[in-house]
């Protein structure tokens, strides 16, 4: 986070009450990645808007959408242990604690999320020939909500959450014509790195989801969508990513049309016909 801070410090664009700002979210991470926009003003004793400037200094609308990459920034660099840790004592309740941080991550996300994004994602997966949905451990949930109901849609979107021979082999039969969507959450694995990195350079179109706009595989991403995830004990939460895939998911639905739906009504009577249910 220092690095990052840097550069925008090394470029000499900032006035002196910015780089105030600047300094503090450097110097003082962890104050930074919760603090409002006030607190931090008043840490860097400057105004509000000033803190606004320092944002957009970075690149991003607001406070809130700094506080997010922020906080995510900071989780990142933690173990699980460490960040048990950071969340300690914080609540006496951690089952109601766990359902405040969610409404929390999903209020950021509301105000953060550029739709069009989303959208974009959606409408890459209706025209890609087939698509390829990577996540590693829990981080691959919100690719098993994504492949399972692509596929009743009718849509080719298969998912890998293991790397080796068999996900090089997958990507073997990729090309410009088809789809990589990633789940990038907190730690990223460096088989998924690399596959990511191997799509990309054989032309595949990449979207992302991530909670870091700083993510390694952001620069290869052709779409990339960024969610808050603090979780409440040692792993970050999935509810903010899971609503994104719901919001793809709904979008797809409504440009698929009439040929998703008799998708759908054509996979029930298969499950009819199977006696699944």
């Amino acid at each position: 986070m220092a690095d990052w801070i840097e550069e925008t410090l090394a470029r000499g664009r900032a006035g002196k009450a910015t780089e105030r700002v600047l300094y503090v979210l450097r110097d003082e991470p962890r104050f930074a990645s919760y603090a409002t926009a006030a607190e931090v003003a008043e840490r860097a004793e400057v105004n509000v808007a000033t803190v606004v400037r320092a944002a957009q200094q970075l690149g991003y609308a607001g406070w809130p959408a700094l506080r997010v990459e922020l906080r995510s920034r900071y989780l990142a660099s933690l173990s699980a242990g460490e960040v048990l840790a950071e969340h300690a004592g914080s609540d006496a309740d951690p089952v109601r604690a766990a359902v405040r941080s969610d409404r929390e991550n999903l209020r950021l996300l509301e105000s953060t999320l550029d739709p069009e994004r989303v959208r974009a994602i959606a409408a890459a997966l209706h025209g890609a020939r087939r698509t390829l949905v990577l996540g590693s451990g829990t981080f691959a949930a919100p690719g098993v909500q994504l492949s399972h109901a692509a596929r009743i849609m009718g849509y080719d979107v298969g998912l890998h959450d293991s790397g080796g021979t068999a996900l090089v082999n997958a990507l073997a039969r990729m090309d410009e014509r088809d789809l990589l969507v990633v789940c990038d959450l907190w730690m990223l694995p460096l088989a998924l790195r690399r596959a990511t990195e191997i799509a990309a350079e054989e032309s595949v179109p990449v979207a992302l989801i991530t909670d870091r706009r700083d993510s390694p595989l952001a620069s290869v991403g052709a779409h990339v969508v960024v969610v808050p995830s603090e979780g409440v004990g040692m792993f970050p939460s999935l509810t903010a990513a899971m609503v994104v895939v719901h919001a793809v998911l709904a979008e797809l639905a409504r440009i698929g049309g009439d040929r998703a739906l008799a998708a759908v009504r054509r996979t029930e009577r298969l499950w009819e016909r199977a006696d699944l249910f």
